[in-house]
Protein backbone atom coordinates (compact mmCIF):
# COMPACT_ATOMS: atom_id res chain seq x y z
CA UNK A 1 0.00 0.00 0.00
CA UNK A 2 1.56 3.19 -1.12
CA UNK A 3 -1.28 6.06 0.89
CA UNK A 4 -3.22 5.35 3.30
CA UNK A 5 -6.50 7.23 3.14
CA UNK A 6 -5.20 9.60 6.30
CA UNK A 7 -2.47 10.70 4.19
CA UNK A 8 -4.65 10.90 0.38
CA UNK A 9 -4.75 14.38 -0.04
CA UNK A 10 -0.68 14.93 0.68
CA UNK A 11 0.28 14.74 -2.54
CA UNK A 12 -0.64 17.73 -5.92
CA UNK A 13 -3.74 15.51 -7.95
CA UNK A 14 -4.15 16.61 -11.43
CA UNK A 15 -7.47 16.27 -13.31
CA UNK A 16 -6.18 13.15 -15.42
CA UNK A 17 -8.26 13.26 -17.99
CA UNK A 18 -7.31 9.71 -19.16
CA UNK A 19 -8.54 8.31 -15.84
CA UNK A 20 -12.05 9.08 -16.80
CA UNK A 21 -14.49 7.66 -19.37
CA UNK A 22 -12.86 10.07 -21.94
CA UNK A 23 -10.29 7.67 -22.30
CA UNK A 24 -13.12 4.86 -23.01
CA UNK A 25 -13.98 6.78 -26.64
CA UNK A 26 -11.55 5.12 -28.43
CA UNK A 27 -11.11 1.84 -26.96
CA UNK A 28 -13.42 -0.26 -29.42
CA UNK A 29 -16.39 -1.61 -27.62
CA UNK A 30 -15.94 0.34 -24.13
CA UNK A 31 -16.18 3.02 -26.47
CA UNK A 32 -19.87 2.36 -28.06
CA UNK A 33 -21.77 4.45 -25.91
CA UNK A 34 -21.01 7.16 -23.75
CA UNK A 35 -22.43 7.10 -20.59
CA UNK A 36 -21.80 10.05 -17.73
CA UNK A 37 -21.58 7.67 -14.94
CA UNK A 38 -18.76 5.51 -16.01
CA UNK A 39 -14.97 4.77 -15.14
CA UNK A 40 -11.82 4.38 -17.60
CA UNK A 41 -10.37 1.40 -19.17
CA UNK A 42 -7.17 2.59 -18.10
CA UNK A 43 -8.12 2.01 -14.49
CA UNK A 44 -9.27 -1.41 -14.81
CA UNK A 45 -5.98 -2.22 -16.54
CA UNK A 46 -3.66 -0.59 -14.07
CA UNK A 47 -5.43 -2.54 -11.39
CA UNK A 48 -5.15 -5.80 -13.36
CA UNK A 49 -1.61 -5.39 -14.41
CA UNK A 50 -0.53 -4.48 -10.56
CA UNK A 51 -2.57 -6.79 -8.93
CA UNK A 52 -3.55 -9.33 -11.58
CA UNK A 53 -0.60 -11.61 -11.33
CA UNK A 54 -1.79 -14.96 -11.04
CA UNK A 55 -5.24 -14.39 -11.24
CA UNK A 56 -8.03 -16.18 -12.83
CA UNK A 57 -11.32 -15.53 -12.08
CA UNK A 58 -12.72 -11.12 -11.22
CA UNK A 59 -16.50 -10.11 -10.02
CA UNK A 60 -17.71 -6.83 -10.24
CA UNK A 61 -20.58 -6.15 -8.18
CA UNK A 62 -21.27 -2.55 -9.63
CA UNK A 63 -21.00 -3.50 -13.87
CA UNK A 64 -22.47 -0.54 -14.80
CA UNK A 65 -21.38 -0.43 -18.63
CA UNK A 66 -19.18 -3.60 -18.13
CA UNK A 67 -15.92 -2.10 -18.35
CA UNK A 68 -14.37 -4.07 -15.92
CA UNK A 69 -15.68 -7.51 -17.31
CA UNK A 70 -14.60 -6.59 -20.78
CA UNK A 71 -11.46 -5.91 -19.86
CA UNK A 72 -10.62 -8.89 -17.75
CA UNK A 73 -11.84 -10.90 -20.95
CA UNK A 74 -9.46 -9.31 -23.22
CA UNK A 75 -7.08 -10.37 -21.08
CA UNK A 76 -8.30 -13.86 -21.09
CA UNK A 77 -10.01 -13.70 -17.45
CA UNK A 78 -12.95 -15.06 -16.45
CA UNK A 79 -15.78 -12.45 -15.45
CA UNK A 80 -18.24 -12.50 -13.25
CA UNK A 81 -20.50 -9.07 -12.57
CA UNK A 82 -24.17 -7.83 -11.54
CA UNK A 83 -26.01 -4.85 -11.55
CA UNK A 84 -29.52 -4.28 -10.67
CA UNK A 85 -30.19 -2.05 -13.96
CA UNK A 86 -31.84 -4.27 -16.69
CA UNK A 87 -30.45 -1.59 -19.61
CA UNK A 88 -26.89 -1.79 -18.03
CA UNK A 89 -27.49 -5.29 -17.76
CA UNK A 90 -28.25 -5.47 -21.22
CA UNK A 91 -25.64 -3.53 -22.58
CA UNK A 92 -22.94 -5.16 -20.59
CA UNK A 93 -23.79 -8.29 -21.97
CA UNK A 94 -24.46 -6.68 -25.67
CA UNK A 95 -20.45 -5.35 -25.46
CA UNK A 96 -19.58 -8.56 -24.13
CA UNK A 97 -20.79 -11.12 -26.68
CA UNK A 98 -19.22 -12.75 -29.39
CA UNK A 99 -19.70 -12.11 -32.84
CA UNK A 100 -19.33 -13.45 -36.10
CA UNK A 101 -17.75 -11.84 -39.58
CA UNK A 102 -21.77 -13.19 -41.12
CA UNK A 103 -23.40 -11.48 -38.34
CA UNK A 104 -21.32 -8.50 -38.41
CA UNK A 105 -22.39 -8.48 -42.00
CA UNK A 106 -25.89 -9.16 -41.11
CA UNK A 107 -26.16 -6.09 -38.90
CA UNK A 108 -24.29 -3.52 -41.46
CA UNK A 109 -27.18 -5.18 -44.54
CA UNK A 110 -30.02 -4.65 -41.78
CA UNK A 111 -28.61 -0.71 -41.11
CA UNK A 112 -28.16 -0.41 -45.23
CA UNK A 113 -32.50 -1.17 -45.39
CA UNK A 114 -33.20 0.72 -42.83
CA UNK A 115 -31.75 3.63 -44.18
CA UNK A 116 -33.20 3.08 -47.55
CA UNK A 117 -36.66 2.92 -45.54
CA UNK A 118 -35.84 6.42 -44.14
CA UNK A 119 -34.86 7.85 -47.18
CA UNK A 120 -37.96 7.10 -49.49
CA UNK A 121 -40.48 7.93 -46.31
CA UNK A 122 -41.79 3.92 -46.16
CA UNK A 123 -39.97 3.84 -42.54
CA UNK A 124 -42.82 3.03 -40.11
CA UNK A 125 -42.11 5.31 -36.59
CA UNK A 126 -42.39 3.73 -33.19
CA UNK A 127 -44.39 5.50 -30.20
CA UNK A 128 -42.74 8.66 -28.97
CA UNK A 129 -42.19 7.36 -25.36
CA UNK A 130 -43.15 9.05 -22.10
CA UNK A 131 -39.88 10.81 -21.37
CA UNK A 132 -41.11 14.12 -19.38
CA UNK A 133 -40.07 17.50 -21.39
CA UNK A 134 -39.06 15.83 -24.45
CA UNK A 135 -39.50 18.72 -26.70
CA UNK A 136 -35.92 19.86 -24.62
CA UNK A 137 -34.01 16.77 -25.37
CA UNK A 138 -34.84 16.78 -29.40
CA UNK A 139 -35.83 19.42 -31.66
CA UNK A 140 -39.04 18.53 -33.54
CA UNK A 141 -36.63 17.20 -36.99
CA UNK A 142 -34.38 15.23 -34.71
CA UNK A 143 -37.29 13.95 -32.92
CA UNK A 144 -39.19 12.93 -36.13
CA UNK A 145 -36.12 11.22 -37.38
CA UNK A 146 -35.25 9.36 -34.59
CA UNK A 147 -38.79 8.06 -34.03
CA UNK A 148 -38.34 6.70 -37.46
CA UNK A 149 -35.19 5.07 -36.78
CA UNK A 150 -36.65 3.34 -33.61
CA UNK A 151 -39.50 1.64 -35.33
CA UNK A 152 -37.38 0.13 -37.77
CA UNK A 153 -35.07 -1.10 -35.76
CA UNK A 154 -37.71 -3.06 -33.74
CA UNK A 155 -38.70 -4.30 -36.76
CA UNK A 156 -35.26 -5.93 -37.40
CA UNK A 157 -35.23 -9.63 -36.65
CA UNK A 158 -34.60 -10.77 -33.11
CA UNK A 159 -31.27 -11.26 -31.50
CA UNK A 160 -27.78 -10.30 -32.66
CA UNK A 161 -28.60 -8.03 -35.56
CA UNK A 162 -31.06 -5.81 -33.53
CA UNK A 163 -28.81 -6.18 -30.16
CA UNK A 164 -26.18 -3.93 -32.48
CA UNK A 165 -28.67 -2.05 -34.58
CA UNK A 166 -29.87 -0.65 -30.97
CA UNK A 167 -26.79 0.55 -29.89
CA UNK A 168 -26.09 2.12 -33.07
CA UNK A 169 -29.98 3.71 -32.59
CA UNK A 170 -28.29 4.67 -28.87
CA UNK A 171 -25.65 6.22 -30.30
CA UNK A 172 -27.66 8.62 -32.75
CA UNK A 173 -30.30 9.36 -30.36
CA UNK A 174 -28.07 10.79 -27.91
CA UNK A 175 -25.94 12.72 -30.72
CA UNK A 176 -28.79 14.33 -32.14
CA UNK A 177 -30.20 15.35 -28.48
CA UNK A 178 -29.59 18.28 -26.90
CA UNK A 179 -27.42 16.71 -24.09
CA UNK A 180 -24.16 18.29 -23.01
CA UNK A 181 -21.34 16.11 -21.42
CA UNK A 182 -19.43 19.06 -20.07
CA UNK A 183 -20.45 18.39 -16.10
CA UNK A 184 -20.22 15.25 -14.34
CA UNK A 185 -24.01 14.68 -15.02
CA UNK A 186 -25.75 15.12 -18.02
CA UNK A 187 -26.96 18.32 -18.75
CA UNK A 188 -28.60 20.86 -21.90
CA UNK A 189 -26.84 22.73 -24.58
CA UNK A 190 -28.31 25.88 -24.98
CA UNK A 191 -31.76 25.39 -26.22
CA UNK A 192 -32.08 28.52 -28.38
CA UNK A 193 -28.52 28.04 -29.89
CA UNK A 194 -29.60 24.44 -30.92
CA UNK A 195 -32.57 25.75 -32.18
CA UNK A 196 -30.44 27.93 -34.39
CA UNK A 197 -27.75 25.27 -35.55
CA UNK A 198 -30.88 23.34 -37.07
CA UNK A 199 -32.06 25.87 -38.76
CA UNK A 200 -28.95 26.30 -39.98
CA UNK A 201 -28.20 23.10 -41.23
CA UNK A 202 -31.90 22.54 -42.94
CA UNK A 203 -32.43 19.60 -44.82
CA UNK A 204 -31.52 17.47 -41.95
CA UNK A 205 -32.90 14.29 -42.65
CA UNK A 206 -29.60 12.74 -45.11
CA UNK A 207 -27.35 14.70 -42.42
CA UNK A 208 -29.33 12.17 -39.44
CA UNK A 209 -28.71 8.75 -41.82
CA UNK A 210 -24.93 9.33 -42.43
CA UNK A 211 -24.82 9.76 -38.40
CA UNK A 212 -26.46 6.95 -38.10
CA UNK A 213 -24.71 4.75 -40.79
CA UNK A 214 -21.76 6.32 -39.59
CA UNK A 215 -22.53 4.82 -35.80
CA UNK A 216 -23.16 1.63 -37.32
CA UNK A 217 -19.84 1.77 -38.57
CA UNK A 218 -18.51 2.45 -35.37
CA UNK A 219 -20.37 -0.30 -33.55
CA UNK A 220 -19.44 -2.64 -36.70
CA UNK A 221 -15.81 -2.56 -36.37
CA UNK A 222 -15.33 -3.44 -32.59
CA UNK A 223 -17.82 -6.07 -33.36
CA UNK A 224 -15.74 -9.27 -34.01
CA UNK A 225 -12.86 -8.42 -31.58
CA UNK A 226 -14.13 -10.66 -29.60
CA UNK A 227 -12.91 -10.93 -25.96
CA UNK A 228 -10.98 -14.60 -25.35
CA UNK A 229 -12.29 -15.13 -21.77
CA UNK A 230 -15.25 -15.99 -20.42
CA UNK A 231 -17.81 -13.08 -19.40
CA UNK A 232 -21.37 -13.63 -17.22
CA UNK A 233 -23.63 -10.91 -15.83
CA UNK A 234 -26.58 -11.42 -13.80
CA UNK A 235 -28.96 -9.47 -12.35
CA UNK A 236 -28.33 -9.06 -8.36
CA UNK A 237 -28.18 -6.55 -5.35
CA UNK A 238 -25.16 -5.42 -4.71
CA UNK A 239 -25.99 -5.88 -1.02
CA UNK A 240 -26.99 -9.12 -1.40
CA UNK A 241 -24.65 -11.35 -3.70
CA UNK A 242 -23.12 -13.75 -0.92
CA UNK A 243 -24.27 -17.03 -1.49
CA UNK A 244 -22.23 -16.07 -5.58
CA UNK A 245 -19.32 -18.16 -3.73
CA UNK A 246 -21.60 -20.81 -3.62
CA UNK A 247 -22.23 -21.43 -7.64
CA UNK A 248 -19.68 -19.88 -8.69
CA UNK A 249 -16.74 -20.22 -6.36
CA UNK A 250 -14.05 -17.83 -4.64
CA UNK A 251 -12.50 -14.53 -6.88
CA UNK A 252 -9.41 -13.88 -6.64
CA UNK A 253 -10.24 -9.79 -7.67
CA UNK A 254 -13.00 -7.27 -6.79
CA UNK A 255 -12.60 -4.64 -9.14
CA UNK A 256 -15.69 -1.94 -9.46
CA UNK A 257 -16.62 2.00 -8.78
CA UNK A 258 -19.94 1.89 -7.34
CA UNK A 259 -21.80 4.99 -7.32
CA UNK A 260 -20.16 7.80 -5.14
CA UNK A 261 -22.04 9.30 -2.52
CA UNK A 262 -22.74 12.35 -4.32
CA UNK A 263 -26.61 11.94 -5.27
CA UNK A 264 -25.76 11.47 -8.96
CA UNK A 265 -28.98 8.79 -9.99
CA UNK A 266 -27.85 6.57 -12.46
CA UNK A 267 -31.29 6.06 -13.61
CA UNK A 268 -31.90 9.88 -14.45
CA UNK A 269 -28.64 10.17 -15.97
CA UNK A 270 -29.52 6.89 -18.65
CA UNK A 271 -33.00 8.12 -18.96
CA UNK A 272 -32.83 8.48 -22.94
CA UNK A 273 -31.69 5.02 -23.40
CA UNK A 274 -34.20 3.45 -20.93
CA UNK A 275 -37.39 5.02 -22.19
CA UNK A 276 -36.46 4.60 -25.80
CA UNK A 277 -35.55 1.18 -25.75
CA UNK A 278 -38.56 0.27 -23.57
CA UNK A 279 -36.66 -0.25 -20.07
CA UNK A 280 -39.06 2.30 -18.49
CA UNK A 281 -42.33 3.68 -18.96
CA UNK A 282 -43.05 6.20 -16.63
CA UNK A 283 -41.40 8.49 -13.99
CA UNK A 284 -43.20 5.96 -10.95
CA UNK A 285 -41.01 3.24 -12.58
CA UNK A 286 -38.03 5.13 -12.56
CA UNK A 287 -37.95 6.64 -9.60
CA UNK A 288 -38.69 2.51 -7.77
CA UNK A 289 -35.26 1.74 -9.62
CA UNK A 290 -33.81 4.25 -7.80
CA UNK A 291 -34.83 3.32 -4.27
CA UNK A 292 -33.67 -0.32 -5.17
CA UNK A 293 -29.99 0.83 -6.35
CA UNK A 294 -27.89 1.72 -3.94
CA UNK A 295 -27.07 6.30 -3.92
CA UNK A 296 -30.38 6.64 -5.45
CA UNK A 297 -32.18 10.05 -4.37
CA UNK A 298 -34.31 10.42 -7.68
CA UNK A 299 -38.15 11.00 -8.21
CA UNK A 300 -40.41 8.27 -4.90
CA UNK A 301 -36.37 7.62 -3.52
CA UNK A 302 -36.54 10.95 -2.47
CA UNK A 303 -39.97 11.09 0.18
CA UNK A 304 -38.73 7.37 0.66
CA UNK A 305 -35.68 8.82 2.21
CA UNK A 306 -37.11 10.88 4.68
CA UNK A 307 -38.43 7.79 6.66
CA UNK A 308 -35.62 5.62 5.93
CA UNK A 309 -34.60 4.03 9.44
CA UNK A 310 -30.71 3.32 9.92
CA UNK A 311 -30.35 -0.57 10.57
CA UNK A 312 -27.71 -2.45 12.35
CA UNK A 313 -25.00 -2.09 10.10
CA UNK A 314 -21.47 -0.53 11.15
CA UNK A 315 -20.95 3.35 10.65
CA UNK A 316 -17.68 5.23 12.00
CA UNK A 317 -18.42 7.09 15.23
CA UNK A 318 -16.73 10.20 12.86
CA UNK A 319 -19.67 10.11 10.21
CA UNK A 320 -22.05 10.80 12.68
CA UNK A 321 -21.12 14.35 13.37
CA UNK A 322 -20.49 15.16 9.62
CA UNK A 323 -24.11 13.62 9.29
CA UNK A 324 -25.33 15.88 11.99
CA UNK A 325 -23.68 18.78 10.46
CA UNK A 326 -25.38 17.94 6.74
CA UNK A 327 -28.52 18.33 8.53
CA UNK A 328 -28.41 21.63 9.90
CA UNK A 329 -26.56 22.35 7.00
CA UNK A 330 -29.54 23.93 4.62
CA UNK A 331 -32.72 24.58 6.06
CA UNK A 332 -35.16 22.74 3.56
CA UNK A 333 -33.03 19.66 1.95
CA UNK A 334 -30.53 19.30 5.12
CA UNK A 335 -32.42 16.45 6.54
CA UNK A 336 -33.05 14.77 3.53
CA UNK A 337 -29.38 15.06 2.68
CA UNK A 338 -28.13 13.51 5.82
CA UNK A 339 -30.64 10.58 5.37
CA UNK A 340 -29.35 9.91 2.01
CA UNK A 341 -25.21 9.80 3.27
CA UNK A 342 -26.33 7.73 5.90
CA UNK A 343 -27.99 4.83 4.06
CA UNK A 344 -25.82 5.10 1.87
CA UNK A 345 -22.87 3.93 3.70
CA UNK A 346 -25.34 1.72 5.81
CA UNK A 347 -26.13 -0.06 2.27
CA UNK A 348 -22.36 -0.02 1.95
CA UNK A 349 -21.38 -1.79 4.85
CA UNK A 350 -24.08 -4.66 3.45
CA UNK A 351 -22.16 -4.70 0.48
CA UNK A 352 -18.68 -5.07 2.03
CA UNK A 353 -19.99 -7.90 4.08
CA UNK A 354 -20.81 -10.01 1.55
CA UNK A 355 -17.98 -9.35 -0.95
CA UNK A 356 -15.89 -10.52 2.18
CA UNK A 357 -17.68 -13.98 1.34
CA UNK A 358 -16.72 -14.55 -2.14
CA UNK A 359 -13.13 -13.02 -2.39
CA UNK A 360 -10.39 -15.81 -1.76
CA UNK A 361 -8.15 -15.68 1.13
CA UNK A 362 -4.88 -13.68 -0.82
CA UNK A 363 -7.40 -12.16 -3.04
CA UNK A 364 -8.11 -8.82 -3.19
CA UNK A 365 -10.80 -5.90 -3.64
CA UNK A 366 -10.48 -2.82 -5.58
CA UNK A 367 -12.82 0.11 -5.36
CA UNK A 368 -12.74 3.26 -7.20
CA UNK A 369 -14.83 6.04 -5.33
CA UNK A 370 -14.68 9.84 -4.87
CA UNK A 371 -15.17 12.00 -1.63
CA UNK A 372 -17.88 14.08 -1.63
CA UNK A 373 -19.25 17.38 -0.13
CA UNK A 374 -22.76 18.67 1.46
CA UNK A 375 -22.86 21.87 2.44
CA UNK A 376 -19.36 22.81 2.29
CA UNK A 377 -18.79 19.45 4.83
CA UNK A 378 -16.60 16.86 3.39
CA UNK A 379 -17.74 13.40 3.34
CA UNK A 380 -14.26 10.92 3.20
CA UNK A 381 -15.30 8.06 1.38
CA UNK A 382 -12.18 6.76 0.78
CA UNK A 383 -11.90 6.56 4.58
CA UNK A 384 -15.36 5.23 5.42
CA UNK A 385 -14.46 2.54 3.26
CA UNK A 386 -11.24 1.62 4.28
CA UNK A 387 -12.55 1.47 8.19
CA UNK A 388 -16.26 -0.63 6.68
CA UNK A 389 -13.71 -3.11 4.80
CA UNK A 390 -11.97 -4.03 7.98
CA UNK A 391 -14.90 -4.21 9.88
CA UNK A 392 -16.30 -6.23 7.11
CA UNK A 393 -13.81 -8.86 7.24
CA UNK A 394 -10.47 -7.74 4.65
CA UNK A 395 -7.26 -7.04 5.78
CA UNK A 396 -4.57 -4.10 5.23
CA UNK A 397 -7.35 -1.60 3.68
CA UNK A 398 -6.05 1.98 2.43
CA UNK A 399 -6.85 4.24 -0.38
CA UNK A 400 -4.60 6.10 -2.79
CA UNK A 401 -5.60 9.59 -4.33
CA UNK A 402 -5.42 8.56 -7.55
CA UNK A 403 -6.75 12.26 -9.52
CA UNK A 404 -8.74 15.67 -8.71
CA UNK A 405 -12.53 15.51 -10.24
CA UNK A 406 -12.71 18.56 -12.35
CA UNK A 407 -15.62 20.23 -9.95
CA UNK A 408 -15.14 21.34 -6.38
CA UNK A 409 -11.35 21.49 -5.16
CA UNK A 410 -11.87 19.32 -2.48
CA UNK A 411 -13.47 16.26 -4.79
CA UNK A 412 -10.63 13.73 -5.15
CA UNK A 413 -11.25 10.41 -6.63
CA UNK A 414 -9.52 7.51 -4.40
CA UNK A 415 -8.21 3.65 -5.56
CA UNK A 416 -9.15 1.92 -2.06
CA UNK A 417 -7.53 -1.70 -1.87
CA UNK A 418 -8.09 -4.42 0.83
CA UNK A 419 -6.74 -7.59 0.84
CA UNK A 420 -8.97 -10.63 2.34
Amino acid sequence: MTMSAGTAHAQPMRQRADLTYRQNIQHGRHGWLRLTPAYSVRLVEQVLAEFGDGARNVFEPFSGTGTTPLCAAYRGLRAVATDINPFLIWLGRVKSAQYSDAQRRQFEAAAKQICIRLRDGSARPAEVPPLKNIERWWNPAELSFITGLRGEVERAPAGVVRDLLKVAFCRTMISLSNAAFNHQSMSFKDVETSKQVALILEAPSGRFIDQFLADVTTVATAATDNPDGEIRIDKVDARGFGRLHIEEGLFDLLITSPPYPNRMSYIRELRPYMYWLGFLGDAKEAGELDWEAIGGTWGIATSRLLTWKPTDAFIPDYLLPIIDKIRTGHPKNGELMAQYVHKYFDDMFCHFLTAAQIVRPGGSAHYIVGNSTFYGHIVPAERLYVDQLTKAGFRNAGARAIRKRNSKKELVEFHVIAER
